[in-house]
Parts: structure tokens; C-alpha cells; sequence
């Protein structure tokens, strides 16, 4: 059977949310924003499946916006940040490891005529809070919740507690979390917090913007009436209606489902070492603080690409190279912050529908793939199992 071992990337529709795309595709066809019997009704689906986001993140109804991806909405967040507080300052700040739609968003920030600040990480690819400070005419921050290639988990509140301090608002992308860990906006202390859908089981094409009340934030774009004039274009009702399930579902799937998850990854983590020869491991060894469901490691004298190429002719589903770029094979810029290796990297994300039996897929083709990848490029063979 196929090992799908990539739900950091994308995971498959939850059957939650596939139950409440079919009825929504019935009843929230038309156009919420008209007063006839079925704009009612599509606004009612529309409504709801807002409150449930909100309650579920622990925010207001009004501080909830929808976007057509997580790209998007972080992009939302960042430029809307900075447009709305122009006059604080200039000054966009984000750590060296955040997602590339965070870090395209403050090179356009940049391009613009405004000015970048970069905060390097450790070697787990994590922020030292005390160094993400606020120079002078800092407009807004950026801190992912937790890193999407590693699963390091950032100190995004003590982070927050800082800049508040100085009037800075932080925003945090929490598309690895949100429906993985229970996220509260609240407790977090972000005052802008982006995700993404098909993360966690809803359909792609919707994404998460909240930005909390009092908070200083524009569309920086054309607007119309849509999401309260914070927004443009038609909303997908039905698939707004089967993300907020997705999200319903998994927050209630959360408690048992996670130490599942992490065991599956420890076990991963203990075992590779002892299979293959060459191997580093990626993150903070102790998994505390990290994302339970996602690892990552290199291996010597390979390429993450050949590596790719052969897992996935024996029908296992990993990722390699920049986990948000890897379509243009470059290294990846989490990896690079981290000094660490940025050749033969694999990252393994596990989800709801993963088993025992793909960890042992994995781990019973791996060897073999590193052993056939390293001879076919005349490299030392280093793997333990080969004597």
C-alpha cells in the first residue's frame, strides 16, 4: 500500500469536511450578499461556519476574514500591517526561517521602499526572544507559531510580550499548527494569526486571516463589500463551510490523535540513526518544543531530489528541499539559517490517516534507497545494515 508521508504539504479532505462540502454545494450555492431566500441562506452557512473558525481560535466572529489561500492571507496580514501604521514607521520584521509567502510578502514590502529586518535562529531554528527586538519605525512583526520544514515551535508569546511593549504588532503564521495543537489567538498574544485549510483536512483555496480588535490593519488592495470591506471577490461558500468543519472536527480529534503522532516521530528519530549511517537529524533532539507530527533529517553523499525520485517508486510520499519552494529545487533557506546540512534533507509528516505500517514502509525502504542512491554516485557506503 502507498505511504502518503507528506500532510505538512497538503493533507487529504477530512470526511467531516467532505460531508459538509456536499450539503453546502446544495444550500450555499448563491450569493450571501443578496436578500432572496437562497442569498439568506448561503449568508446563514456563511455566518456560521465564521463562528465556528473563531470559536475554535478563540476570537470574535468580526476579527475572522476568509482569503482564497494561506498565501494570501499572510500577505493580507503583513502589507496590511505595515500599511495601517505608516506612520509608526517603515520597518517589516520577520525571522530568517519564516514561510516563503511571509518572506515574499517583505521582499514586496521591500521592493516598495520599505525596510526588512531579519532575525537569525539556532541551530533548532529557533528565535532567541531577547534578540527580536524592535529597532525604531518597526510597523509590524512576523513569527511563525512553528517552522514548517522542522517542526520547531517559536516562543511566539514571549515574542509578543516584547513588542507590545514597544506598540508593535506581531503576526504569526500558524498554518503547521492550527489543526495539529490547540491554538488559541488569545493565549498566543498575536494580534494578526494566518492558516491555511487544506493543512488541516478543508479543501484548498481557503485561507484564515484574523486580526484581533484594536489592532491597526487595512486591506492593502482594492476592496469591495465583501468580508465586511476587508476583503475582494465572491466567496466559496461551500468550501468555507467544509474548512470550518475540518477545523471543528480536528480540534475535537487533537487530544488523542497527537501522542500518536509524536510516537510515530520519536520512533522514526531513534531508529534512523541505527539503519542508516550518515544521518542528521534536523530540530531540537529532545522534540520539546516542536510539532509532534513533522520530522526532518539528511543524509551524506545524497541528493534530496534522488532520494525523492526512488520513495516515491516504492510508493512512499515524502518531501525534500525548500519545503515551500521545492518545485524550483533550490536549498532550502530554513535549513541554511540553521547552518545545517541542506543536501539529501527529507522532511516526514505524519497526519490522521497515517499508520504504523507507513513508519515501517519508510523505514524498511529507506536503507536500501540511501545504500542504491550513494553507490550510483560513487559515494562511501556508510549504511550499518549493508555489513
Amino acid at each position: 500500500m502507498p505511504a502518503y508521508l507528506d500532510h505538512a504539504s497538503t493533507t487529504p479532505l477530512h470526511p467531516a469536511a467532505r460531508a459538509a462540502l456536499l450539503v453546502a454545494l446544495d444550500d450555499g450555492w448563491a450569493d450571501p450578499a443578496r436578500l432572496y431566500r437562497e442569498g439568506r441562506r448561503a449568508r446563514q452557512l456563511l455566518d456560521a461556519a465564521r463562528e465556528t473558525v473563531a470559536g475554535v481560535l478563540g476570537a470574535r466572529t468580526d476579527e475572522v476574514i476568509f482569503t482564497a489561500s494561506g498565501t494570501e492571507a499572510a500577505t493580507l496580514a503583513l502589507l496590511g500591517a505595515a500599511a495601517a501604521r505608516r506612520r509608526a514607521g517603515d520597518v517589516v520584521m520577520v525571522s530568517a526561517v519564516e514561510h516563503s509567502s511571509v518572506l515574499h510578502a517583505a521582499r514586496h514590502h521591500e521592493q516598495a521602499g520599505g525596510r526588512v529586518v531579519e532575525v537569525g535562529v539556532d541551530r533548532f531554528a529557533r528565535v532567541d526572544p531577547a534578540a527580536f527586538r524592535p529597532v525604531p519605525g518597526t510597523a509590524v512583526a512576523s513569527l511563525q507559531h512553528a517552522n514548517h520544514e522542522v517542526g520547531t515551535l517559536q516562543p511566539v508569546t514571549e515574542v509578543a510580550e516584547r513588542l507590545h511593549a514597544a506598540g508593535v504588532p506581531l503576526h504569526t503564521d500558524a498554518a503547521v499548527t492550527v489543526g495539529h495543537l490547540p491554538v488559541n489567538l488569545g493565549t498566543l498574544g498575536a494580534d494578526l494569526l494566518t492558516a491555511s485549510a487544506h493543512k488541516f483536512g478543508g479543501p484548498a483555496g481557503v485561507g484564515i486571516l484574523t486580526v484581533r480588535t484594536g489592532t491597526r490593519w487595512r486591506n492593502p488592495g482594492p476592496t469591495d463589500e465583501r468580508e465586511n470591506g476587508r476583503g475582494a471577490g465572491y466567496p466559496d461558500v461551500p468550501c468555507i463551510v467544509a474548512a470550518a468543519a475540518a477545523l471543528a472536527a480536528r480540534a475535537a480529534e487533537i487530544t488523542e490523535e497527537a501522542p500518536r503522532l509524536a510516537g510515530y516521530v520519536a520512533e522514526l528519530r531513534r531508529r534512523l540513526p541505527t539503519l542508516i549511517d550518515g544521518v542528521e537529524l534536523l530540530g531540537d533532539p529532545s522534540l520539546a518544543p516542536s510539532v509532534g507530527h513533522i520530522s526532518a533529517f539528511s543524509c551524506l553523499y545524497v541528493e534530496g531530489e534522488a532520494l525523492l525520485t526512488e520513495l516515491d517508486r516504492a510508493g512512499i510520499a515524502v518531501s525534500s528541499g525548500s519545503s515551500c519552494t521545492s518545485d524550483v529545487l533550490t536549498p532550502s533557506h530554513v535549513l541554511v539559517a540553521m547552518g545545517a546540512l541542506t543536501h539529501g534533507n527529507l522532511r516526514v509528516s505524519f497526519g490522521r490517516e497515517s499508520t504504523r505500517a507507513d513508519l515501517d514502509a519508510l523505514l524498511d525502504v529507506l536503507p536500501r534507497v540511501v545504500r542504491s542512491v550513494r553507490e550510483r554516485l560513487g559515494a562511501p557506503d556508510l549504511d550499518p545494515a549493508a555489513g
